[in-house]
């Protein structure tokens, strides 16, 4: 099994008793997460339950909490005993919160849980487990764990936004194609062709649209829900106008807000809010959209190689830290601010006039770190810029 960066950060959660809550995107790991948690708990008393099983779901949908202790104990629980109970997809089960809250606080169990939902998992738990859980958020592969998913053994130098080696880009290219076009989702990684990636990525929309949505919202919204999809994935790295959006796609104004705020706390999308220094304004302006996977985003439409990359560097950056973006009634933008002090520009092919013109850009508004990341090598003797594949 691969060691994700966040398993060691799961493992010290397994110190207390406080339930570890695993969220993010369907297909992302979770469950993969969730055993490798179980398999470094040094007892026997534990088990591993997945309520997209209905048998399962049916044990925690009754009402008497001594009924579902009884179902869990034939399922193996010794509540006399420290035990460990794993719950895999817990947005299932309606009210499942109220029974954890019951068995953990009666008996010494330690909850292990998933779901693919923050909105649901901050939710459901923010009054009925207050101060009993942990939230962990999982992602798509960051660039380092898919070299590590390759087989591509090797000490990657510590990152900072300054020239990438050159062979260190030869070295790797190829798999940053890969990567910019497919995404992070580990099954999707370890496939070897593009016909088995790409259907491996229909399947995991199938299943967020058939099984996600279906269960976290109402059935009503799926055909619209799915339009909205397919417009924003032609307007991903672009503000979000939802007068605009509704009148393209019919969807009134306020319902195209709300399922913006579902797709993007189920996961699917990210809203990249604008760098200001004035927090009235912030409320104004427009938040960019990207999607938390490039290759869901690559199946959605034709995309263009440039919005792919920029897309890829959007999520590449989310993992190291608070992403906003930099724009002008004029016009002029920077494309990413990095935790409010480093301007980036994303340039699929990268010239000295790039980064001429984002030094300027950052300079006026007071920001004297910046980085130009490109993707291609350029054809001249120009190297002032930071390889996309370098962000990790």
């Amino acid at each position: 099994m691969i060691i994700r960066k966040v398993y060691q950060e799961l493992t010290n959660s397994l110190k207390v008793k406080q339930i570890i809550a695993i969220t993010g995107l369907r297909r992302v790991g979770k469950t993969t997460a969730v055993k490798y948690l179980l398999s470094q708990i040094d007892i026997s008393n534990k088990i591993y339950l997945d309520l997209e099983r209905i048998e399962y779901r049916k044990i925690f949908s009754g009402e008497n909490y001594s009924d579902i202790v009884s179902a869990l104990e034939f399922e193996g629980i010794d509540f006399q005993q420290k035990a460990v109970i794993a719950l895999d997809e817990i947005q299932l089960v309606t009210n499942v919160t109220s029974v954890i809250k019951y068995i953990y606080d009666t008996y010494d169990v330690k909850f292990i849980i998933t779901g693919s939902s923050s909105f649901y998992m901050r939710g459901a738990f923010s009054e009925s487990l207050a101060g009993r859980k942990r939230l962990f958020e999982l992602w798509p592969l960051s660039f380092s764990e898919f070299l590590q998913f390759k087989d591509e053994v090797i000490k990657l130098p510590k990152f900072n936004f300054e020239q990438t080696n050159s062979r260190f880009i030869s070295k790797h290219q190829l798999h940053y194609d890969e990567y910019v076009n497919y995404g992070g989702f580990p099954e999707v990684v370890l496939s070897n062709s593009h016909d088995n990636k790409t259907a491996l990525l229909k399947d995991i929309f199938d299943s967020y649209i058939n099984l996600d949505i279906k269960f976290l919202a109402d059935l009503k919204k799926v055909d619209e829900l799915y339009s909205l999809i397919k417009l924003l994935s032609a307007r991903v790295g672009s503000k979000v106008d939802f007068s605009k959006i509704a009148g393209i796609t019919g969807i009134n104004r306020h319902k195209v807000k709300d399922y913006l705020l579902f797709l993007e706390n189920t996961f699917f999308i990210k809203l990249v809010k604008p760098y200001v220094t004035n927090p009235d304004r912030e409320i104004a302006l427009q938040n960019k959209v990207y999607f938390t996977d490039s290759g869901l985003l690559n199946i959605l439409g034709n995309i263009n190689i440039g919005n792919l990359f920029e897309n890829s560097v959007c999520n590449q950056l989310k993992l190291l830290g608070k992403v906003q973006y930099y724009a002008r009634r004029t016009g002029q933008e920077i494309d990413f601010i990095l935790d409010g002090t480093t301007a980036i520009e994303v340039k699929t092919t990268p010239t000295a006039y790039d980064l001429k013109l984002l030094v300027n850009r950052a300079n006026s508004i007071g920001l004297e770190n910046y980085t130009l990341v490109g993707k291609n090598t350029p054809g001249s003797e120009f190297r002032s810029f930071t390889w996309g594949g370098a962000i990790y």
